[in-house]
C-alpha cells in the first residue's frame, strides 16, 4: 500500500447535463493506493461538522461518487475517482468522511476518445494507424 496527502478534494456531480464541482474545504486527508487486485483507493477526507448534514444526503442519494482530488501538493494536476462513501464518522467538531473507489484513467479514456473520433471518421486499418501517430 502507498499513503499520500490529500489537498484537495471536490465532488464531481451532474446537474441538468452539466458536471458541477463542489470544493470541500478539507481539515486533513489522506489517500491510500492499495494496490490490491481490484485497483481499490482509499481516500479518507477530514473536515469541519458543517458538511455532515450534506455528505449523509449524498450517500443517500448516490451510490457511486465521482471525486477529484489533489495529491500531495495542491499545484498537482487533478486526478478522478468513481467511489462510493463507505462511512461518514462524527469526531468531535469535525467529521471524517472514507470514500473508497478506483482512479479514473483519463489518458485512457482520451486515447480511446480520439481513436472513436478517427473510426468514425471511416479511417481504418493502416490508414487508422498513421493518422493516430500523426496527432500524437
Amino acid at each position: 500500500m502507498k499513503t499520500f496527502l490529500l489537498k484537495q478534494l471536490q465532488i464531481v456531480e451532474s446537474q441538468h447535463e452539466e458536471l458541477v464541482k463542489t470544493d470541500i474545504e478539507l481539515i486533513d486527508g489522506l489517500i491510500i493506493n492499495r494496490e490490491d487486485d481490484k485497483n481499490t483507493w482509499l481516500i479518507e477526507a477530514f473536515m469541519d461538522r458543517k458538511y455532515l448534514e450534506w455528505f449523509e444526503d449524498l450517500s443517500t442519494r448516490r451510490d457511486q461518487v465521482m471525486v477529484e482530488v489533489k495529491i500531495s501538493k495542491v499545484t498537482n494536476a487533478p486526478a478522478t475517482f468513481i467511489t462510493s462513501i463507505d462511512s461518514i464518522n462524527k469526531i468531535g467538531k469535525q467529521i471524517n468522511v472514507i470514500f473508497m473507489g478506483t482512479i479514473v484513467d483519463k489518458r485512457k479514456s482520451k486515447i480511446e476518445e480520439m481513436l472513436g473520433e478517427l473510426i468514425n471518421q471511416g479511417y481504418q486499418g493502416e490508414e487508422l494507424l498513421e493518422k493516430f501517430k500523426q496527432l500524437l
